[in-house]
């Protein structure tokens, strides 16, 4: 006759049997009781990349303004031409286009407003410099460079001027030059920023004839991708885009 102390030591035995045979059946269910780690993610090549909203977005606009003249927005746009159109295959060898305009906006009056009731900006001068960014620190270079009277460099080749400049208040007037050069850099050139400077006359009120001079500036970065290949180019016409 079993005792019931032996019957619970056999019900005791056989329930931890079972939870071992449970466990081990958990552990090859989950493939083995040995941790398994993740890879970490491989960084992306373009994490590197000198940050530049021309080359990611294949073009590149500011809105800039100035002390003394609230209201009047400044914009640079710029844009690859299609000599080479593909800004991820810009390298530093072989010569690379761009074109840019420079227009200033009354935000103080309705777009369909009349023309007379807008303050007027006018672009005497306007300037580029240039510098590489390099893989190593290796000597800086200027690959591209500008300084010119506005009116007499812009794609119009009447623009609307006065002794201040040529207007570039929009819709009537905007400075615009196409297909200008980038030369080609050393090989370790992994960024170039180009640094533009205008000097403007601004309307202190629509029909005023006092005006008050400004600098307006932006630097744009641009990037270059590593390689010993020349930049694609295609022959296109001096004033095309």
């Amino acid at each position: 006759m079993t005792s019931h102390r032996t019957t619970r030591s056999l019900r005791a035995t056989a329930a931890g049997l079972a939870l071992s045979v449970a466990l081990a059946g958990c552990s090859l269910l989950d493939g083995g009781s040995e941790p398994v780690e993740a890879e970490a993610p491989t960084p992306s090549a373009t994490a590197d990349l000198y940050d530049s909203q021309f080359t990611t977005d294949g073009t590149f606009q500011s809105h800039l303004s100035v002390d003394g003249a609230p209201g009047i927005d400044f914009v640079y746009t710029l844009y690859p031409t299609k000599s080479t159109p593909r800004t991820n295959e810009w390298y530093p060898r072989g010569a690379k286009f761009f074109s840019f305009t420079f227009q200033a906006y009354d935000l103080d009056r309705g777009l369909r407003d009349a023309f007379a009731t807008k303050r007027k900006v006018y672009l005497d001068r306007i300037k580029v410099t240039s510098r590489t960014i390099t893989s190593d620190g290796g000597k800086t270079q200027r690959p591209y460079q500008l300084d010119v009277e506005a009116r007499r460099a812009t794609f119009d080749p009447q623009p609307l001027s006065t002794k201040y400049g040529m207007l570039i208040t929009s819709p009537k007037g905007a400075f615009e030059l196409r297909n200008q050069k980038i030369k080609g850099t050393s090989l370790d050139t992994r960024g170039i920023e180009l640094t533009f400077t205008a000097t403007v006359s601004i309307q202190v009120s629509a029909g005023s004839s006092r005006f008050i001079e400004r600098t307006v500036k932006q630097t744009v970065p641009i990037a270059i991708f590593e390689s010993e290949e020349k930049t694609e180019k295609t022959d296109i016409p001096v004033n095309a885009n």
